[in-house]
């Protein structure tokens, strides 16, 4: 049995790595470079912390009047903020003023008040951005509303180098990025499914063809009088969430359930009727 070929690239703050199987190693990496390239560019595009890209852009500029940017960006953002107002708001890339507020609140150990929740809220919502996809142009509704596609825009770019691994005929693949967010093509050679480090709803997770997304609130959490508040925020609220201490979401697309992923966090498990109607083909759990 061919050795496997491994490829990674870190970017987007984290790391992608991938696993390509197959006769033909030559092949296989080319195809593998394409494809993080792929995600290499992503990044380039849509990062919020890349001053020169669409994102860092909108972000600079948007409150003072449309911004002009490549169609793929209109695209993206207009298929994230369509989540948004699907999950009722409970994923949403505008939640950078609330993160901004708990972040800066978790380094002095102090939980914020009413009033800076309410005013970090007012800047927070699918609303705040306004997409013309027929000029090109995206325009944010006032100074301090601000872009992070987070999750999202990791998933978005897997579901590219996915796209090119199967442009390119590839019939074996795995790729994370970051760990929590995962695609896999067919499955690896002397088994009939990728068995996946997390444990679902009926133990352990077994992948083909197919995306798994992963959230927690754990990760970046303070605690004040003996309460945790984690890193992952409700916008209907303006607090860190507790209705469940993780969630996973499987399905076709990558962008799709790391968007879910986050909204399940946020909804709770009562959720799980209205998504699994709503997106026929996935599935999500809550722990």
């Amino acid at each position: 049995m061919p050795a496997p070929v491994l490829l990674a690239v870190h970017a987007m703050a984290t790391r992608f790595e991938l696993v390509l199987h197959g006769d033909d190693a030559m092949r296989l990496r080319a195809a593998g470079e394409e494809a993080l390239a792929e995600i290499t560019r992503a990044e380039q595009l849509l990062s919020a912390y890349a001053p020169a890209s669409d994102i860092g852009r909108i972000n600079r500029d948007g409150a003072a009047g449309p911004v002009r940017v490549m169609a793929e960006t209109c695209r993206v953002l207009r298929q994230c903020l369509g989540l948004a107002r699907a999950t009722h708001g409970a994923f949403d890339v505008t939640v950078g003023p609330l993160v901004r507020l708990w972040r800066a609140a978790g380094e002095v150990g102090v939980v914020p008040d009413a009033a800076a929740i309410a005013e970090a809220r007012l800047l927070v919502g699918a609303d705040q951005v306004i997409v013309d996809e027929d000029a090109l142009t995206v325009a944010l509704a006032r100074p301090g509303v601000a872009i992070d596609l987070g999750a999202a825009g990791k998933g978005y770019a897997i579901d590219l180098a996915i796209g090119v691994l199967r442009e390119h005929g590839v019939t074996s693949a795995l790729l994370h990025g970051g760990t929590s967010s995962v695609h896999v093509i067919g499955h690896p050679p002397g088994d009939d499914a990728w068995p996946i480090g997390w444990d679902g709803p009926n133990g352990g997770i077994r992948l083909r063809d197919g995306a798994l997304a992963v959230s927690a609130p754990h990760g970046r959490a303070f605690e004040v009088d003996g309460v945790s508040y984690g890193h992952v925020l409700d916008p209907a609220t303006g607090e860190p969430v507790q209705q469940a201490r993780g969630a996973g979401v499987t399905g076709p697309s990558s962008l799709v359930c790391d968007a879910c992923s986050t909204a399940l966090l946020v909804r709770g498990p009562s959720w799980l009727p209205e998504f699994r109607q709503r997106w026929p083909g996935y599935d999500g759990w809550t722990r």
